[in-house]
């Protein structure tokens, strides 16, 4: 056993337990679906579980169920009138996903919907406390402007994968359309004047990025989107999450 897969093992045995079920649907998926490693998985579950119960948002989009491990565990932190509106692209993951969703014990805070989420979710007419992203990175900045305006102003945003293991970095990913995706939307993210923003990976040798705003009694024509941070999961993931606040002063 490499250092790293020590250090990784001794994270997951020192944070709460992932439970049987959502254990279970982890080794479905990698048996049963071509890129089982799209699941969140342990320590990802229990930190989007942990955000949830942090935030206490009554409604959350989900965009990009896959296998449904992350909607499983969103749900488990929502307080009892809470729902997840989860959304999947792929037609071709429903057999597999909707049993598991409607077999969990959170069923019945899950409404889980096939269609595109950037399509579908503006129709429920819902405003939305908190949003997972994690679907098509080709459509990150689009997904993101579609979600501001679902947000309700101190809601939440979080996407994943936002350094695409390592790919941002990497010139010979310059032609792929999902780190495309990516670096446009972390570019975008970076320099949009709404949004405060932390760059924080766990597990990608101590580098670690915070930017904040300093600007006091910015106008409150328009809504303010600040506090964003960016981790990766135990598989060198990120995650975004931004905060949207409305007529507040930002200190240093």
């Amino acid at each position: 056993m490499t250092e790293t897969e020590q250090i990784d093992k001794y994270i997951l045995d020192h944070i709460a337990p992932e439970g049987d079920y959502l254990y279970r649907l982890y080794r479905a998926t990698n048996i049963h679906t071509v890129h089982g490693r799209m699941a969140s998985g342990h320590l990802q579950g229990r930190l989007l579980k942990m955000l949830v119960q942090m935030v206490q948002p009554r409604n959350v989009l989900e965009v990009g169920t896959f296998s449904g491990y992350s909607a499983i565990c969103i749900a488990e932190g929502l307080p009892d009138d809470g729902k997840l509106y989860t959304f999947e692209i792929n037609d071709e993951m429903e057999d597999f996903t909707r049993p598991w969703i409607e077999g969990s014990a959170v069923a019945d805070k899950i409404d889980f919907r096939i269609g595109d989420a950037n399509v579908e979710a503006p129709k429920l007419g819902i405003t939305f406390d908190m949003v997972f992203v994690d679907g098509d990175k080709r459509t990150y900045l689009e997904t993101y402007e579609t979600v501001l305006k679902m947000l309700r102003h101190g809601g939440y945003i979080l996407a994943d994968n936002t350094l695409w293991d390592g790919h941002v970095t990497d010139s010979a990913y310059d032609h792929d359309h999902q780190t495309q995706g990516i670096r446009k939307f972390n570019d975008f993210v970076a320099h949009d004047d709404r949004v405060e923003n932390v760059i924080l990976p766990l597990r990608e040798k101590n580098k670690v990025r915070f930017l904040k705003s300093h600007r006091q009694n910015r106008p409150t024509a328009k809504p303010l989107y600040a506090l964003r941070f960016l981790f990766s999961t135990i598989d060198s993931t990120v995650m975004s999450l931004l905060k949207s606040v409305k007529n507040v002063n930002i200190t240093a």
